[in-house]
């Protein structure tokens, strides 16, 4: 099953890198692509946790959560708490989600943030297979963002 779902989701990304690279607009229009230079706080939050939920979920083997952890850079996350998490879940390398997830809270408390309450921050429902494609968007999102700070377009 879960090699299923990591050729989905490889076939899904190279589909979304070569939707991006259509989608490239002029930097009159607004930014380098469509859509990213206009995207509202709200929205770049609801992508960080997204983010975050595809990182600990258990769809995801522990060596693709630390390869999309290679590939994202903690600057990306605006709010701090998305921050501490996603360094916290880069930190605990390739554990099984089921781990991670049992040592988050305890990792991230002693981050500063004592009320941390995984469920709430992640939400009740671990992601379903039919959420992964979403929340796999918003890690490539992320991806796609910092590729073009450091100035280097992403290619397949």
């Amino acid at each position: 099953m879960r090699g299923v779902l990591t050729q989905r989701a490889q076939r899904r990304s190279t589909e979304y890198a070569e939707r991006r690279k259509k989608e490239k607009a002029p930097a009159s229009e607004g930014g380098r692509y469509k859509g990213l230079g206009k995207m509202d706080k709200d929205e770049e939050l609801r992508q960080e946790r997204q983010a975050l939920r595809l990182l600990c979920s258990n769809l995801v083997r522990a060596a693709t959560r630390v390869e999309l952890c290679n590939l994202l850079d903690s600057s990306l996350f605006q709010d701090t708490l998305h921050r501490v998490a996603f360094e916290e879940i880069r930190t605990a390398g390739a554990v099984p989600a089921k781990r991670l997830r049992e040592e988050l809270p305890g990792r991230i408390t002693n981050r500063g943030f004592p009320d941390f309450e995984l469920l709430e921050f992640l939400g009740k429902d671990l992601a379903s297979e039919d959420e992964i494609e979403e929340l796999f968007m918003s890690v490539l999102r992320l991806i796609q963002v910092r590729h073009e700070s450091d100035g280097n377009e992403l290619e397949n």
